[in-house]
């Protein structure tokens, strides 16, 4: 069964907002472990048509979200649902996503930031042909975090 992307209703909003609570150090992506992600993602109007709901055979799995950079640069949110992470399915995932991306809106690069310590994330963005760019240091989460920000070139 293939994944599907359609713009995210705010019940589907409120679904990831408040019920996906990952686990140890990956808990960093509550959405409620920052209150101005909390607001972007909970306000239609800041999700706006450019956060998608992921499902698979009618199932809730995935978020993402897609930023305009420039004309032929679009950059990436996404997380799966907590109990699913883990299971070797992460790349399935994000292939779906990059074809979606691609068909959609036909960029050169697709860009996307990772906190340096989710391993996990990173090494699967490798193997699907993101690239490391640089680190940088980010505010979030009562906090400031290292990040890294990756590219995936489309042509």
């Amino acid at each position: 069964m293939v994944y599907e992307c359609k713009v995210m209703t705010q019940e589907q909003a409120e679904d990831i907002a408040f019920n996906w609570h990952y686990d140890g150090e990956y808990s960093f992506y509550d959405m409620e472990a920052d209150e101005e992600d909390l607001d972007e993602f909970l306000n239609p109007e800041k999700r706006g048509n450019s956060t998608f709901a992921v499902t698979k055979e009618n199932e809730l799995v995935a978020f993402l979200s897609i930023s305009k950079v420039t004309d032929k640069i679009f950059d990436i949110g996404l997380g799966m649902r907590p109990d699913l992470t883990g299971k070797g399915t992460g790349g399935e995932f994000l292939r779906a996503g990059i074809t979606f991306i691609l068909s959609e809106f036909k960029p050169e690069k697709i860009t996307l930031s990772v906190a340096t310590f989710n391993q996990r994330a990173i090494k699967l963005y490798r193997k699907v042909g993101f690239k490391d760019v640089e680190t940088f240091m980010r505010g979030t989460n009562g906090s400031t975090f290292e990040f890294l920000k990756m590219v995936y070139e489309c042509g």
